[in-house]
């Protein structure tokens, strides 16, 4: 199987920064809204209205189709490693990238759980707190960070 030439290594590499950044832009901002939907926006108000109306748009515009494009161009540069790269597909077997495979996968999670708990605050339920939102709003910002260390510097790869 040969590799498209457009398909650099490069251009995929910088195609997923891009989407990962938007993906986690979307998911420290959302729980924020949900904090300040949860203290100021009674269920039924007006206000409970419009907060409903950017979370949706948030996930549904900016959160979701962004985390489709990370998790399409990850698997690209999967393919890229084993195929265009030689690497043969022992490679998921170094540290370095089961790491980042698994803040992957937490990431996924929680955005599911986030989209969950926007359905709940859509229904009216309030189940987690204000505190709690903030508390938990920059867990996507930590993840990202022991991804990136996790790549750039390859652990344990050499």
């Amino acid at each position: 199987m040969t590799w498209p030439e457009f398909l650099s290594y490069d251009l995929l590499r910088g195609l997923h920064i891009i989407a990962v950044i938007a993906w986690m832009s979307g998911m420290m901002y959302l729980p924020r809204l949900y904090a300040y939907h949860t203290e100021t926006a009674p269920p039924g108000s007006e206000f409970d209205a419009h907060f409903q109306v950017w979370e949706q748009k948030l996930l549904r515009i900016i959160i979701n189709p962004s985390m489709t494009i990370t998790w399409l161009l990850g698997v690209t540069l999967i393919l890229w490693h084993v195929y265009a790269a030689g690497q043969g597909w022992a490679f998921l077997g170094q540290p370095w990238i089961l790491l980042k495979l698994a803040v992957v996968i937490f990431l996924s999670g929680w955005h599911g759980f986030l989209a969950g708990a926007r359905k709940k605050l859509a229904a009216g339920q309030r189940p987690k707190s204000a505190k709690f939102w903030r508390a938990t709003n920059e867990l996507p910002f930590l993840a990202a960070v022991v991804a990136v260390l996790a790549v750039t510097l390859q652990f344990w790869a050499r």
